[in-house]
């Protein structure tokens, strides 16, 4: 049992109001205060008090601080002549690592409460190395998480040396998929010894849901963030605009909420698709797959998506890209459909699943299966447990 004495900084690097990465260090909590950790404070840019998972965290006594909540001209350019500063100094070789501005706001914060440990929680496999680059230097044990990696977008030049270092002092790094440590190993030119794969929590059961008729037609269900560079939901346009998939009797919801979201409908105006449609995401899964057969993902870049997890524990097919971990929890024409993330390769994939539309129910049966099997039923417990380990050997 960790001593009832220990501080827990938890930094989350988010910066919606909340987001899919915050999922797993905020059901961790309740874990972690069993472990002793009561004094767990949560650090971010800027923390909307009014979310409901923030207020949940408040009634469970857990601090909350800002880091930089300014949305301010000031703020836009001190960052802009501090960058333009830095890259001016790396160029004459005479400015070694030069933290941000809300990193060094961080370290004032850690300098003054001075956490025994402190948890990452990063979107993508770098994006807060800067903030463990501070415990490091305040000698603060800390864990990394990781949740996607993009294969085309690697750490600048100018930030590898000390984005290493912070990688292998860690205690831990953990990624959500395999690929994501792989290729994080790869942008690095290092191995990751210290690195493990968690998985984040799963908001469903293991539950078959009923299969939908299909005597109006097939109904697939894109549910992510509006967010192309990401998601890819322009590929999908442009296979739904070919002939074939026109005169199919097929419709694709897109479900969820992003900054394309008006681009992504304008150009499915331009394309003139017909066969779609559009809407939020009100949290109730079992209420989606009553009404869709299958999941379609056409990710440039992933982590491990919760969504593929999720439709497979309801009992449906997924057809998805090569990307992060999706292939990683899939197997080609047996529970899923697997293509590389461009309009060739892709419709290629959607038109072996059409082709195998009459086994679609069978293959969702297949997936909850694999997911029953596999998939822990408490991944926060796991990751509570791994942090707490980390902590006691610190003493």
């Amino acid at each position: 049992m960790v001593a009832h004495k220990k501080k827990l900084a938890i930094i989350t690097c988010c910066l919606d109001d909340w987001g899919g990465s915050e999922e797993l260090w905020a059901k961790s909590v309740p874990e972690l205060l069993k472990h002793g950790l009561s004094d767990i404070t949560i650090y971010k840019n800027e923390i909307n008090k009014q979310h409901p998972e923030f207020i949940k965290l408040t009634d469970t006594n857990i601090h909350l601080k800002e880091l930089w909540p300014q949305n301010s001209l000031a703020r836009t350019v001190y960052l802009k002549l501090t960058d333009l500063i830095y890259q001016f100094g790396a160029k004459l070789k005479i400015t070694p690592y030069q933290p941000n501005r809300v990193a060094s706001q961080l370290a004032k914060f850690l300098r003054k409460n001075r956490p025994d440990f402190a948890v990452i929680s990063q979107g993508i496999n770098f994006d807060g190395l800067a903030f463990a680059y501070e415990c490091l230097k305040l000698k603060i044990p800390y864990i990394i998480v990781c949740h996607k990696a993009v294969d085309f977008y690697w750490p600048d030049q100018r930030d590898r040396d000390f984005m290493r270092e912070t990688l292998l002092k860690a205690a831990k790094c953990l990624f959500v998929s395999k690929h994501n440590l792989k290729l994080t190993e790869e942008q690095f030119g290092i191995r990751l010894p210290n690195s493990s794969v968690v998985i984040n929590p799963v908001k469903v059961e293991v539950h078959p849901q009923p299969y939908p008729e299909v005597s109006n037609g097939f109904k697939l269900a894109c549910i992510g963030r509006l967010f192309v560079i990401d998601k890819g939901q322009d590929v999908l346009l442009r296979i739904l605009d070919q002939p074939k998939w026109r005169a199919r009797n097929i419709s694709v919801s897109f479900i969820g909420k992003g900054p394309d979201q008006e681009g992504i409908m304008e150009m499915a105006k331009l394309l003139n698709v017909q066969n779609i449609s559009f809407g939020g995401f009100n949290g109730d899964l079992n209420e989606i797959w009553k009404h869709h057969h299958a999941l379609i993902l056409p990710s440039r870049s992933e982590g491990l998506p919760l969504t593929i997890i999720e439709a497979m524990s309801l009992g449906r097919v997924s057809i998805v890209t090569n990307a992060g971990g999706n292939a990683e929890v899939l197997e080609e024409g047996e529970t899923g459909f697997i293509g590389e993330c461009n309009e060739k390769d892709f419709e290629e994939a959607m038109e072996r699943a059409w082709q195998k539309r009459d086994g679609w129910e069978l293959m969702g049966k297949k997936s909850a299966e694999y997911i029953r099997k596999t998939i822990p039923k408490k991944p926060e417990k796991i990751f509570a447990d791994l942090i707490n380990e980390a902590i006691k050997a610190t003493d």
